[in-house]
């Protein structure tokens, strides 16, 4: 199982095209929709919904993908949830560069110092 998660613009036809690539890749591509807009609310959304599709997912070794801001969330996402992730052209830092196009910019600096420290260097020793 791929679980997608779309870019800052959302309503972009290119959003179907992208799922229908990664079919080449594993048949079951699931996409999840979120607000772009509310990154508090989108992340507690984000994990829901993650976690409902893993629980109810008989894939040993699911991925999540995520494209621009996607690619910001599926990185947060998959370490909290375990999963392994790629992220595609991911927006690393939308707290400094989404100003004036989501309502709430700062918190994703306070998801950044509250959810996990340096959690970027721990996906990397990982490794």
């Amino acid at each position: 199982m791929i679980i997608y998660l779309h870019g800052f613009d959302s309503t972009s036809p290119g959003n179907h095209e992208k799922v229908l690539q990664l079919q080449f890749i594993d048949p079951d591509v699931r996409m999840i929709s979120y607000s772009t807009r509310h990154p508090k609310h989108d992340m507690q959304f984000l994990l829901k919904e993650t976690d409902k599709m893993l629980t109810l997912c008989d894939d040993s070794r699911p991925l999540i993908c995520g494209v621009g801001l996607g690619g910001y969330w599926s990185e947060r996402i998959g370490f909290l949830c375990g999963v392994r992730q790629v992220i595609i052209n991911p927006n690393l830092y939308p707290h400094e560069n989404m100003e004036g196009k989501i309502d709430r910019p700062e918190e994703y600096v306070d998801i950044a110092t509250k959810c996990i420290t340096d959690f970027r260097e721990k996906i990397a020793t990982a490794a």
